[in-house]
């Protein structure tokens, strides 16, 4: 699920967000953890344990999900 707060680009992957049709990202971040920092656009490191997820970014911090 993305997160509530507005984000200039794609947790998936990483283009903006204005503009472009993110459907098949949006479809797939169903079932996946972020990849991209909607931020800042920086790949951000990830680990998926059997009880979720989190994704970390060097300046905004960590996500988490199940």
């Amino acid at each position: 699920m993305r997160p509530a707060v507005e984000t200039t680009y794609c947790d998936r992957c990483g283009e903006p967000v204005a503009g472009a049709s993110h459907e098949g990202c949006l479809a797939a971040r169903e079932l996946e953890p972020p990849r991209f920092c909607g931020h800042c656009r920086r790949r951000m490191k990830v680990q998926v344990v059997p009880a979720g997820w989190t994704a970390t970014c060097v300046e905004h911090g960590t996500l988490t999900g199940h």
